[in-house]
């Protein structure tokens, strides 16, 4: 259905709206990188939602609750757990360590040398993860553009807006603009599932689509489900519990939490919220699969669904909130890594307001070219990304939970973690299931590694204070 006058209205509104609370400016760095370190509990989850509902997952879930059901309810309840695993392992932990990057830990615990490591590892996974996130924003509006311009120049165009978005306030705008686009999510979405079903039903509903072992979540029997296997989404739940503890993108906004009780509660309401708008998201795609089965992209089920769905103005407005979304994550995350750089590399001149928008220019590009050259399976690039990620997950808790680790179980556990991944990847495959091997046990050698090497190896860092603090408590 052509977009009208009222849809274009809606959707610049809203751009307008998010233009106007994101592009006030600020000269402090400390309001640049992390807010002043002074989120609310409010501000702080509709941050961390929106930093983690973007539009490379939300096409993906879709695309498979289009394909699967509402079996695919599995894949948003493996941030549930996820997350969940962020808030009882690591929320605290990071608040009391309160620094400007995740990888200062590195430094502090095991050294500079796998500190400076540790963030090139991670600025390595976020460059994939940036890459795929302009390439979802390049496809998801792809159908509105003008057919003589090309996918490559779309996906600048975006880029450029969003950019634009990020400069003039660093995380301060980043966090605004989220606010907004949190509200005009938790609106719009329900409404999206509300018209899907009472359009699947008038067709016969999901039962003329999709096998009963489809239309229910049961692991145990849907284990080997060639539609959506059990086993699949047990490699996403481990390995999303061991890379979110690392991820600086969460890490920097629970370093800008007013204190450690705000950022506690927020990672673990967001962790409900993101299930909760991710499930809405499956369901309304699997409701499409009735009144649309033959769609020739299942990736583009979300445009379609507004498209088809959604009355003039609203129609305007749902784009208007993907493309929010897509905004306030790849910003959220260009920030994350300008601070990162900063502080495990470029120290304070790389801090100030002005190297850090020169930063984020530099990044913006580089994400571009990736997702322009790289990325082609939007899920399949997501999760091979987190390879650098599960490399460090037994640092890192270790760093904060076990006095004993040592440098030398730091190097270890990091070069097997990386070395697993890109084994499994390269010898098993994609074709051949290689997250199976690679999380279930990747993860367990990785820890394996350290503990041992710790057990036979001195430590030679102290153990931060942030993390004596929480033993003791």
């Amino acid at each position: 259905m052509p977009l009208t006058l009222s849809d274009a209205l809606a959707f610049l509104l809203l751009l307008a709206i998010l233009a106007a609370v994101g592009w006030r400016g600020t000269s402090s760095a400390a309001d640049y990188t992390v807010a002043s370190r002074d989120l609310g509990f409010g501000p702080l989850v509709a941050t961390l939602v929106m930093t983690e509902f973007n539009t490379s997952t939300l096409m993906a879930f879709a695309a498979t609750g289009y394909a699967a059901g509402p079996m695919a309810l599995a894949l948003p309840a493996v941030f549930l757990v996820g997350l969940s695993f962020y808030t009882l392992t690591v929320a605290r932990a990071w608040k009391r360590f309160d620094r400007l990057s995740v990888a200062e830990l590195f430094t502090v615990r095991y050294g500079r040398a796998v500190g400076r490591t540790a963030s090139a590892m991670l600025l390595l996974a976020m460059v994939g993860f940036t890459s795929t996130y302009v390439k979802s924003l390049a496809l998801l509006f792809r159908p509105l553009a003008p057919a003589a311009l090309s996918t490559p120049a779309l996906a600048a165009v975006l880029t450029l807006i969003v950019l634009s978005a990020v400069l003039p306030g660093g995380l301060v705008s980043v966090v605004r603009a989220d606010v907004v686009g949190f509200l005009a999510t938790v609106l719009l979405l329900p409404l999206l599932l509300l018209h899907g079903q009472e359009a699947s039903t008038a067709a016969g509903g999901l039962a003329m689509v999709f096998r009963a072992e489809q239309r229910v979540v049961n692991p145990v029997a849907q284990w080997a489900d060639p539609a959506l296997p059990t086993r699949f989404v047990m490699t996403l739940v481990v390995l999303t519990c061991f890379t979110y503890i690392a991820a600086p993108w969460y890490g920097q906004k629970i370093f800008a939490a007013r204190n450690e009780r705000i950022a506690f509660r927020a990672v673990g309401a967001s962790a409900l919220l993101v299930f909760l708008l991710y499930g809405v998201v499956v369901l309304a795609a699997a409701h499409l699969r009735v009144i649309e089965p033959a769609l020739t992209d299942a990736q583009l089920a979300v445009p379609t669904m507004i498209a088809r769905w959604l009355p003039a103005g609203l129609r305007g407005l749902g784009f208007a909130v993907l493309f929010a979304a897509a905004l306030t994550t790849l910003a959220g995350v260009w920030s994350a890594m300008a601070t990162m750089l900063a502080a495990d590399f470029g120290g304070e001149r790389l801090q100030s307001v002005r190297a850090q928008r020169g930063l984020l220019v530099l990044l913006a590009l580089v994400s571009w070219l990736g997702g322009t050259l790289l990325v082609d399976r939007i899920l399949d690039r997501l999760i091979l990304a987190n390879i650098p990620i599960v490399a460090l997950s037994f640092a890192l808790l270790a760093g904060f939970h076990w006095s004993r680790a040592t440098t030398a179980a730091a190097w270890s556990s990091m070069a097997v973690g990386m070395l697993w991944g890109v084994g499994c990847f390269v010898v098993v495959g994609e074709a051949g299931g290689y997250t199976w091997p690679w999380a279930m046990y990747g993860i367990p050698l990785v820890f394996a590694t350290g503990i041992t090497v710790s057990l036979f190896t001195s430590p030679r860092m102290p153990l931060p204070r942030a993390s004596r603090t929480e033993a003791s408590a």
